[in-house]
């Protein structure tokens, strides 16, 4: 057990990943790129392709991309969804389209996850503006989709219209984009290491009184919890009152003996322990711009290699070289993997891991053609706002926690918990891991097929009206 005199001194450690977090979903992300130059593919409809780019870290592009390979459409990308790049017809509409989604992300952010929903467990609703949470994973995925969208899209006629030989010629070709997440990556780590964090106070209100605890810090580059830049940028941006009240670092060794879970604070406690802390904040937000530009890099690694063989190679290249860099950089203490600060070496195994799983994804689909097994990832990939909002948020679980039986615990989302998954295996952990499997992850790829087998109905519907 660390230190904890030397945790509330800010000399603490924090090098684990930490586990049971949210998962933002920012280094995760696909390209869905469709290539309409060659006509003698067999392409799905305009109509069709647009409903199927409805998860909304889209790309809006001025003209065609500078390919004449040929390249069919590939499945593996509805599985694994990320960020898309459509052609329309002014830069002016691109732009414009990508402020509205961009300002969407941020209101439903603000919604979600900024207080004003109490779902699934709470049936109240309604937020202190004095205490609303600004930042989320939401407002974070809107921030790295605008910078890398305009990228992409103010770019197009800087880029050359073949690539040249060589295997690197891909980089230099959208060197632009790499310019920008290294500018976000040098903002990031300069400021890290750079930033001075003085001493800082904090007020905790209990029902009968209110403490103030002091957090003594005066120091640079430190990285754990108590006296990090990222938490410094966030509490004079943002201030105090609005970041996430209840920060994974609580359930520290340091800060309870109920480690890893959740539990009541220990007695010798540092103070940082009751502090909140933004795990989607400013400065670690900048640092996911570079998760979006390596995300974008694999589609266009789609885009411009024809072949399989090509495809993977890029791929898997790219994606254990960053692993390899994030094992290097973690295990020598130069910096270690820390999701709350996002640092750069958890940007490095999370671009690295997508480009990997991705690569199973298209030899499993694509190239083996074994799609309908993973036709439930589709369904999910094509409706994942809307999973996002109604699942991932307590929504829908909150709706029906809504319907109970003389008190609010005694709701069937608390039944099936219980009385299907705790009670018959015993432990809490396990059956909270099974509930998540069969009663969760079930549900919301049956409803997501649900949808999907609506819209095709619908747009059958309306061709054959046209006809």
């Amino acid at each position: 057990m660390e230190d904890p005199k030397k945790l509330e001194e800010g000399f603490g450690n924090q090098k684990k990943l930490n586990s049971g977090e949210e998962i933002d979903i920012t280094s995760h992300q696909g390209n869905k790129l469709d290539n309409r130059n060659d006509s003698n593919q067999d392409l799905v409809s305009h109509e069709n392709e647009q409903k199927t780019l409805d998860w909304p870290l889209q790309i809006e592009e001025e003209e065609q991309p500078p390919i004449k390979q040929k390249s069919k459409r590939v499945a593996t990308l509805d599985a694994f969804r990320g960020l898309a790049i459509v052609r329309v017809p002014k830069v002016s509409a691109a732009i414009r389209k990508v402020t509205q989604r961009t300002l969407k992300l941020l209101f439903w952010g603000i919604i979600l996850q900024g207080g004003y929903s109490h779902a699934p467990y709470d049936l109240a609703y309604g937020v202190d503006m004095k205490l609303i949470r600004w930042s989320g994973i939401l407002q974070r995925i809107a921030l790295v989709y605008l910078i890398v969208a305009l990228i992409e899209i103010l770019t197009t006629k800087l880029r050359p219209t073949t690539l040249t030989p060589g295997h690197f010629s891909i980089f230099t070709a959208y060197k632009w984009q790499w310019l920008g997440g290294f500018v976000a990556f040098f903002v990031y780590m300069t400021t890290l290491y750079g930033l001075y964090v003085p001493d800082w106070n904090f007020l905790v209100h209990y029902e009968d009184r209110s403490d103030r605890y002091t957090v003594k810090c005066g120091m640079r580059g430190h990285l754990g919890p108590a006296c990090n830049a990222v938490g410094y940028v966030d509490r004079q941006v943002w201030g105090i009152n609005h970041l996430y009240k209840f920060p994974v670092w609580a359930r520290s060794k340091a800060c309870t003996l109920s480690y890893p879970a959740t539990g009541p604070l220990s007695d010798n406690a540092p103070s940082w322990c009751r502090a909140p802390f933004e795990p989607e904040g400013l400065l670690s937000s900048i640092s996911a711009i570079m998760s979006g530009t390596i995300g974008i890099h694999y589609g266009h690694v789609l885009i411009h290699f024809k072949g399989h063989g090509d495809r993977l190679k890029q791929w898997v290249s790219m994606g254990f070289g960053l692993l390899i860099l994030a094992f290097i950089l973690h295990f020598t203490d130069a910096i270690p993997l820390n999701k709350q600060l996002y640092s750069f070496s958890y940007v490095c195994f999370t671009a690295g891991a997508a480009g990997i799983v991705f690569s199973g994804f298209y030899i499993l689909i694509d190239v083996l053609g074994l799609r309908m097994p993973f036709l439930w990832l589709e369904w999910i990939g094509m409706n994942a706002m809307l999973i996002f909002v109604l699942g991932a948020q307590g929504i829908f679980a909150g709706f029906i926690n809504g319907w109970y039986f003389k008190n609010e615990d005694n709701n069937l989302v608390n039944w099936i918990q219980h009385h299907v998954f705790f009670d018959v295996w015993k432990s809490e952990r396990v059956g909270t891991l099974l509930y998540v499997i069969f009663a969760e992850i079930t549900c919301w790829a049956i409803l997501a097929g649900i949808f999907q087998t609506v819209y095709l109905l619908e747009t059958i519907k309306k061709k054959s009206q046209q006809l």
